[in-house]
């Protein structure tokens, strides 16, 4: 079949909402978008664990250990589901990884910011997994199948995420002065972080509308950044603390919260990699991967013993 032909496949497939599966003709540049996405997504889950981890051993009760340590193992098997779902357009694990170790790949913004008190830990979970749950949940409707399959669980544990992080910060908030005063020093530094997470503006954006188009994403950065702010100063309210915006304000004519204009240089220069934690983040994942080398070569030792042997007497991928 004519490449005309296939194109024209995919497009009808496109807007009769069908969704294409590892084996459809999809346009090159549909594939290289959807792998830039999904292994992005993929490494911000892996080393979204870092800033949490590091209070496992310090969360103020056995209960608090245990759900934040059942988070973490979550987060784990989110990388490892968008890790395959990546691979089924054609790209391996290992070469996914080395970009992340290289630097050559992108994780999200938010998860090179310190966590600095047990209430950050409450923030990452309202805020951090809240936008998160924004993000992800159209991506449920994505036109590609298996990352839009793989949406659908992470999605339903990302909102006992959210309510965990919530119920920190009400906790804290019903507690003494110095606990409320911790919530909100957490919500100051990490309110602007958690807006950027939805991306540039979108006449900035370089992605969001190719994007669209091809029906990955369903809504623009600024519609889902405008959803989450909306919906955040009404649990604002109930948390009894405030959103660090002045010129936060409902808009009668629009329906919406206004809110004030953020800090793109900021944004960009975390990017660049020159944020706060950006090093120590990207130093904590090599020194994983080179701690967890044995492992890896004793998988794959155990791997070709118990993989089946072809005609020719060779072993059989174990990947196959």
């Amino acid at each position: 079949m004519a490449t005309e032909e296939l194109q024209k496949v995919f497009d009808d497939k496109i807007a009769e909402e069908i969704r294409i599966e590892p084996k459809d003709w999809m346009p090159d540049d549909y594939r290289k978008t959807l792998i830039r996405q999904i292994s992005q997504h993929a490494h911000s889950e892996i080393v979204g664990m870092l800033p949490e981890a590091n209070w496992i051993t310090r969360a103020p009760s056995l209960r608090r250990k245990a759900t934040l340590l059942a988070k973490v193992q979550d987060e784990a098997g989110h990388g490892l589901y968008l890790y395959s779902a990546a691979e089924t357009m054609g790209i391996t694990r290992e070469e996914m990884v080395d970009q992340l170790l290289s630097g050559k790949a992108k994780y999200s913004s938010i998860f090179n910011y310190p966590t600095l008190t047990w209430a950050d830990i409450g923030a990452i979970g309202w805020l951090v997994d809240g936008a998160a749950i924004m993000n992800q949940v159209p991506l449920c409707r994505a036109s590609y199948g298996p990352y839009a399959r793989a949406m659908v669980r992470i999605c339903k544990e990302e909102s006992f995420h959210q309510r965990q992080g919530f119920e920190i910060l009400l906790t804290l908030c019903k507690g003494s002065k110095e606990q409320k005063e911790m919530a909100q020093d957490a919500l100051n530094r990490w309110w602007w972080p958690s807006l950027m997470m939805f991306g540039p503006n979108d006449d900035t954006s370089p992605h969001t509308a190719q994007s669209m188009k091809w029906k990955i994403k369903r809504f623009s950065n600024d519609e889902l950044r405008q959803k989450f702010v909306d919906v955040c100063n009404e649990q604002a309210d109930i948390l009894g603390i405030t959103i660090p915006d002045d010129k936060l304000v409902w808009n009668e004519k629009r329906q919406h919260y206004d809110f004030g204009e953020i800090n793109w240089n900021e944004f960009f220069n975390v990017i660049k990699g020159n944020g706060p934690c950006n090093k120590e983040r990207l130093a904590a994942r090599v020194s994983a991967h080179e701690n967890g080398e044995w492992v890896r070569e004793a998988a794959l030792a155990y791997a070709r013993k118990k993989a089946p042997k072809s005609p020719s007497g060779e072993f059989e991928s174990f990947r196959n």
